[in-house]
């Protein structure tokens, strides 16, 4: 029997996609494997933007070839967002190197290894030959009760830290009669929580009919039967338009969650990023946002010591983080990454500054992440079960509120108990009892 492993780095893109790889697999006989040391063929789906994800990479094709020595006829596959200076490094330590956009040809590609050579050596700018035909292909959710759904991929922003319009290509969205019927296969087959992907959903326009717009899109899944929570990811501020605004009250399935990427609290820094808005402009959204959805969930983006990013500008963000109280920040240190505009810029803040800065910011916002967490307390939500732990020889649960804490269930049962009771995947009403600045605490009413 041939069996098949999936690693995936990076976004909730790339998750997606592997799900996508799954299904095209399955359809030539391929059966999943839960080790590496079972598989023959082995899929790595990487992601370039970060050079950490880029060294695991590495470092698990060293082990790959180890795994070879022991098995010769195991084949390796590297796909996802890759640049043209990873890829060198790469060719020699996979097998196949395939574009994402050539995966409805990957079935007739690994069983000729010399057609495949070919479309290796091409490398991403095969890429630009192909279309998201591939975002046809019906998927194989790893989570029945929780779906990803690209709707468009590709990005036309060219925010100049950013690598994604060089290994993805130009932004490509997907006919809404597709989205739709696979948010409705979804549903029917037992989804209780819907993700809408793209670099920048905010940007969608549907190709079949230009007027059906994101903020349209929602209403159209929002409307459709079923008791289900609707998410999305991500968005740029740039392109948050009045009607997407009203679409976040007006939708009653969007759940009070959104991620809004602000990249810098300073405005000769966003202007730098290639990011066409002001902070004046951002605080201005935040608030329209937070005034249709009072209790809403805020996340952000932010990249510290970016090219020329003094101590002064950085306390703009500071500042920034003090006005907004955002419930939670994903804060990266700046690494150039080659190809994108900022590379070209002199990289002048220190490895260490850059440190100093992410834990500055870190600290804010804990202190206002814990605060608003402690609201939550005595309070019962409705929470996805995701999936059980133990830790400590201690099982419990955990799961996402709608508001999109993560939350700790505490069950009091012992572990071969658990699995009787099925709560992965169920939607649970929690009393929250404790919290912390990660998340919070409880147990079932």
């Amino acid at each position: 029997m041939k069996r098949y492993f999936i690693t995936t780095f990076g976004c909730q893109m790339n998750k997606s996609d592997s799900e996508r790889i799954a299904a095209v697999l399955e359809k030539i006989n391929y059966k999943p494997s839960l080790n590496l040391s079972d598989a023959n063929l082995i899929v790595v789906n990487m992601c370039s933007i970060r050079q950490s994800a880029v060294n695991r990479v590495y470092g698990l094709s060293e082990k790959f070839n180890k795994l070879k020595a022991k098995k010769k006829k195991l084949k390796t596959v590297l796909t996802g967002c890759i640049l043209k200076k990873d890829l060198k490094q790469f060719e020699k330590r996979f097998d196949f190197i395939l574009p994402i956009k050539t995966l409805n040809l990957w079935p007739e590609i690994i069983k000729r290894d010399k057609y495949f050579f070919r479309l290796n050596q091409r490398g991403p700018s095969f890429n630009k030959k192909f279309k998201a035909d591939y975002l046809k292909i019906k998927t194989k959710h790893s989570l029945k009760f929780s779906v990803s759904i690209p709707i468009s991929t590709g990005c036309d922003n060219f925010c100049t830290y950013c690598i994604v319009p060089l290994t993805r290509g130009p932004l490509i969205c997907r006919p809404h009669k597709d989205i739709i019927k696979e948010v409705k296969s979804s549903l029917k087959n037992g989804a209780k929580e819907v993700w809408l992907l793209g670099q920048n959903v905010n940007d969608y326009k549907s190709p079949s009919d230009n007027s059906i717009t994101f903020s349209k899109l929602l209403k159209m899944v929002n409307n459709i039967p079923g008791d289900f929570w609707l998410r999305f990811a991500s968005s740029n501020p740039k392109d948050f338009s009045e009607e997407m605004v009203k679409s976040l009250g007006q939708c009653k399935k969007i759940t009070p969650y959104l991620n809004l990427p602000v990249q810098s609290g300073d405005n000769t820094i966003l202007k730098r990023m290639n990011r066409p808005y002001t902070v004046k402009q951002y605080k201005t959204l935040v608030k329209k946002i937070r005034k249709e959805i009072p209790n809403i969930t805020l996340s952000t983006d932010i990249i510290v010591g970016f090219p020329g990013e003094t101590k002064k500008q950085f306390q703009n963000t500071v500042k920034l983080f003090h006005d907004i109280k955002f419930d939670m920040a994903y804060i990266a240190e700046y690494s150039p990454r080659s190809g994108s505009k900022a590379s070209f810029l002199e990289d002048s803040v220190s490895l260490k500054e850059k440190t100093k800065r992410r834990e500055a910011l870190t600290k804010i916002m804990t202190k206002y992440t814990l605060r608003k967490n402690k609201e939550y307390i005595n309070k019962e939500l409705d929470v996805l079960v995701m999936g059980e732990e133990t830790r400590n020889k201690k099982h419990f649960y955990l799961g996402k509120s709608r508001e999109y804490k993560t939350v700790k269930i505490n069950f009091p049962v012992k572990k071969d108990k658990m699995k009787k009771t099925k709560l992965v995947g169920s939607l649970v009403k929690v009393k929250i009892e404790k919290v912390s600045p990660w998340g919070l605490e409880g147990k079932i009413k």
